[in-house]
């Protein structure tokens, strides 16, 4: 009986086209909220929520792993901050000096409307520029659309995977994560404890989407810690289908009894696709941050009276083009300079800095 760790193969497994199909269910989910106006449920869950999840449960899994391999918060931090900071900011200027003026144009607008409207597309950039999602409307320029005036209401998930990230970093460099891993599978069942209250109808403090979140990527980080103990067999597999699915079925939050089946089954396909790959071109963040300001801009176009059916995938189709760009222009670029010495020599000079302090 194979455990996770001895099944998980960092340079052949299908994390990859898992981290991409996610993308695209939320693309999915998302289209269909900005051709309609809303998207289907399944209790309190819309289709997007489904790829978020899986999104989440991946990035606890890889970014523990990640942190466990580095060993070192200066290094750690960098390479998130390649992953994530420089395809988000080239989106925002995108957004806001390419799909904001176009989008105006389309309606018989000044393309300048977006840069001397209020609130502008400067200022657009500069409040969202710190990850926290402060500004989604740019002059008003899409109220009419069926979703309104968000340009790119994707984003807010990037502030929490990088506090989930900040979390794995300070527990690795307080060295909790090898001498107290039970802390992670512990803040899980916390989550689980308050997801459980919601169900019933109890008010909790926490906001539901940051519980869910944390949550199914908490269950990720404590998959890759407790990898040598998880088994992974396709009659366990098909134990979790059955949880998740009569928890999707009694519940309005499948999270109650499905997040760690969802969680089990997800790692188990990474891990266990019959034929698994990892793909050297990685689109999967480009159409996470550029699927939602297309959509928007072509529900304005002779495409926006086309059938639901035709828009979405139409637009998918068409965000592979922004992707590709984020990726072999901005992403990949970046991430060559993950072994640059830049994190290491400012360490240094911290650490240089607090040895002179009197």
């Amino acid at each position: 009986m194979a455990a996770l760790q001895e099944r998980f193969d960092p340079r052949r497994n299908a994390f990859d086209l898992l981290r991409l199909s996610f993308a695209l269910l939320v693309a999915v989910g998302h289209g269909i909220a900005n051709h309609t106006g809303d998207q289907p449920r399944i209790g309190l869950s819309t289709i997007g929520d489904f790829g978020l999840d899986g999104f989440f449960v991946l990035s606890g899994f890889l970014v523990t792993r990640s942190w466990c391999t580095l060993t070192s918060f200066p290094r750690f931090a960098w390479h998130r901050f390649l992953r994530i900071m420089p395809g988000f900011w080239v989106c925002l200027l995108v957004v806001a000096f390419v799909a904001a003026p176009v989008a105006a144009l389309l309606q018989g607008m000044s393309p300048l409307q977006a840069v001397t409207g209020t609130p502008s597309a400067w200022r657009y950039v500069l409040e969202n520029a710190g990850l926290l999602i402060l500004q989604y409307d740019i002059a008003g320029i899409l109220a009419a659309t069926p979703h309104g005036v968000s340009f790119n209401g994707a984003l807010w998930t990037l502030a929490l995977e990088a506090f989930c990230y900040a979390v794995v970093g300070v527990l690795g460099a307080l060295g909790l994560l090898r001498s107290r891993p039970v802390l992670v599978p512990a803040a899980a069942a916390v989550l689980l404890v308050l997801t459980a209250l919601q169900e019933a109808g109890v008010p909790v403090l926490l906001d539901e989407r940051v519980i869910r979140l944390v949550l199914v990527f908490l269950l990720g980080a404590t998959a890759y810690l407790y990898a040598s103990r998880i088994p992974l067999r396709r009659d366990l597999a098909a134990a979790a289908a059955g949880l998740f699915l009569v928890s999707l079925a009694l519940f309005d939050d499948f999270r109650v009894l499905g997040a760690v089946p969802l969680a089990y089954l997800i790692l188990w396909a990474g891990t266990c696709f019959p034929w698994p790959w990892s793909m050297r071109t990685d689109l999967s963040y480009g159409v996470y941050v550029y699927h939602w300001p297309l959509q928007q801009v072509l529900v304005l176009t002779a495409l926006g009276d086309a059938p639901t059916g035709v828009f979405v995938p139409v637009t998918i189709a068409l965000t592979v083009l922004p992707a590709a760009a984020s990726w072999y222009l901005v992403e990949r670029p970046a991430l060559r300079h993950k072994n640059s010495s830049l994190p290491d020599r400012i360490a240094a000079r911290l650490a240089a800095t607090r040895l002179r302090r009197p």
